[in-house]
């Protein structure tokens, strides 16, 4: 085993950086959450509409009157669709991220 010594309080790494720190709790986060459930929510309804828009319904007649019907899908609109969809979850993820920010976070008292 090897004995290596132990730092001490003055010694630690990294160094504490001068200046005042960040602080966690802004208000305007608030503002910002509001702005992205708002693109969220026009995010939802271009999911929505590449969606539908991915697929067609195509009916054919036949010479016995039969009628046959077809499903055929458009895998960009859809594909867009997924990833619109993935962009609106994250979008409300840092919303919630960002109002819990705005609202819990408070900033501590320097320690003596």
């Amino acid at each position: 085993m090897i004995d290596l010594p132990q730092p001490t309080g003055a010694e630690l790494w990294p160094p504490e950086e001068a200046g005042p720190r960040a602080r966690l709790h802004k208000p305007w986060r608030t503002l910002v959450a509001v702005v992205e459930v708002l693109l969220a929510v026009a995010g939802a309804w271009a999911v929505y509409a590449l969606w539908h828009g991915g697929r067609a319904t195509v009916v054919t007649h036949t010479d016995d009157g039969a009628a046959l019907e077809s499903h055929r899908y458009f895998g960009g609109m859809l594909a867009g669709a997924i990833g619109l969809g993935v962009v609106v979850a994250l979008l409300l993820v840092d919303a919630v991220r960002q109002l819990s920010l705005a609202l819990r976070a408070r900033h501590r008292a320097p320690k003596a």
